[in-house]
């Protein structure tokens, strides 16, 4: 399968700044991303926890967000995160930022896509390494977004995980004109990887975050 047509969106995950500074460090990377990835964990989903909504509204960007609720019960929570968006970026950006469930911790998948969808967000759907891409066949035509997970989510500065790509692939051939991410890993040899495999959002932390030159990384990972 052929690249994707679409263009390559880099989203830096702000796993990977320095928390007790995370305004500072948005800024530094806010003017060359396309999307500022938002990892929301609960300590349950996830053996870590980072954000909570309250926190998300104190956050200011020029960029949208890219909310990844790695959460159970999400539905619970969608508009509290909606909320702090909303604070975050504004009205305009808002309406171009996503909300991300995962398909393991939803009972009503369709439903929650479309909560998220009446909030006004883009909706997005995430699978873990071992889920198969067709856990979320039904709702490809509902969502914005699938994010596949490259690593075993919970942690920054894991090893990619090569075996997703054929997911990737797969998904790329079912919906040429969807938005697919990889998220876990990236750096500017896998980014290539799951580009090739079809993907066209890259969530890249460690690499960005730790570079001299964040600008410099960013724009290497679009070669």
């Amino acid at each position: 399968m052929p690249r994707s047509s679409l263009p390559i969106l880099i989203a830096p995950s702000i796993l990977s700044a320095d928390f007790g500074k995370i305004n500072l460090e948005i800024a530094t990377i806010d003017t060359e991303s396309d999307l500022i990835h938002v990892d929301i964990m609960d300590g349950h989903f996830v053996p870590n926890i980072t954000f909570g909504p309250g926190q998300v509204g104190t956050m200011r960007a020029k960029k949208p967000f890219d909310v990844h609720l790695m959460i159970e019960n999400p539905d619970q929570y969608l508009k509290d995160f909606a909320d702090g968006v909303m604070k975050a970026v504004g009205a305009e950006l808002y309406a171009q930022s996503y909300l991300v469930v995962h398909q393991e911790t939803t009972k009503h998948l369709h439903r929650t896509i479309q909560m998220i969808k009446a909030l006004g967000m883009k909706a997005g759907v995430a699978l873990n390494p071992a889920t198969p891409w067709n856990m979320v066949e039904v709702v490809l035509d509902d969502v914005d977004m699938v994010l596949c997970m490259t690593v075993n989510p919970g942690f920054g500065g894991q090893k990619f995980i090569e075996s997703v790509m054929p997911k990737v692939a797969k998904l790329r051939e079912l919906r040429p004109k969807l938005n697919i991410e990889v998220d876990g890993g990236i750096n500017g040899e896998t980014a290539r990887v799951a580009l090739e495999a079809g993907a066209n959002i890259l969530v890249a932390g460690n690499y960005v975050f730790s570079a001299e030159d964040r600008t410099h990384a960013i724009q290497g990972l679009r070669a």
